[in-house]
């Protein structure tokens, strides 16, 4: 019991900027790091939507509360998974040799290819959040589905040779508990909005297709792909929320 409370202590300040009262790192706990993934995105979740519904009940101007519901994923987290999106996207979209492309991924300079990505990703955010949503308790959920993606991912995928993944001991076995994981969470938003909850298989065919393009381009699976899934997918999330 005590590796799993150091696992999720350790997964919480690794990938979430919330202040931590805990200062844990035990490298024997860390290949269970994955599995709290999806629990760490049930909490974001909660707030995410704590933070609809506290605006909606206090009646903010609509484009405020749309601001804070946009920008609110990516200052949670510290930009880590939006700093990956940004890295494959200048990879992906320079049409370089493949080895070239992992050269660029790996480059601390930010090109254009990632700025425009950026700007784009924040305006389709802002603009699916202002169409208003049909049902604002699936952003509890849509954090969790991003998060189980990208933990199944880094748990079967070959890891990239340049990946941090590469040196370090993946239990294969977790695969099992992160695919009930994930279909939980499908499950409870049917059970909670009805049909409405097809918007999170939208978020999971999201995160599939953006796991492809970057897996196939870049020829291996890192932290960065996994972010820029991520990313994607949580938006396919809303927009899907926000067009049913």
């Amino acid at each position: 019991m005590k590796r799993y409370v150091q696992a999720w202590a350790m997964c919480r300040s690794m990938f979430c900027a919330i202040p931590s009262p805990w200062r844990i790192w035990e490298e024997k706990a860390r290949p269970l790091m994955l599995l709290f993934l999806p629990v760490l995105g049930l909490e974001l979740g909660a707030i995410w939507y704590g933070l609809g519904w506290l605006a909606t009940h206090f009646h903010v101007p609509a484009p405020v509360i749309a601001l804070v519901l946009c920008v609110y994923p990516y200052s949670v987290t510290g930009a880590i998974h939006l700093d990956g999106f940004m890295d494959v996207v200048d990879a992906v979209r320079s049409c370089a040799g493949k080895e070239r492309r992992r050269e660029i991924l790996k480059d601390s300079h930010v090109g254009s290819f990632a700025v425009v990505g950026c700007v784009v990703l924040f305006l389709a955010g802002y603009s699916f959040f202002s169409a208003g949503q049909s049902d604002l308790r699936l952003l509890i959920l849509v954090p969790v589905v991003s998060r189980c993606g990208s933990a199944l991912a880094v748990t079967l995928l070959p890891p990239m040779s340049t990946s941090q993944y590469a040196a370090q001991q993946i239990n294969r076995s977790h695969a099992v508990t992160l695919l009930l994981m994930l279909a939980a969470a499908l499950a409870a938003g049917f059970v909670m909005c009805g049909w409405c909850g097809l918007a999170l298989v939208i978020e999971a065919a999201g995160y599939g297709l953006a796991l492809l393009r970057g897996n196939r381009s870049l020829g291996g699976m890192n932290g960065d792909i996994a972010g820029y899934a991520l990313t994607i997918a949580e938006l396919c999330g809303v927009a899907a929320i926000s067009l049913m």
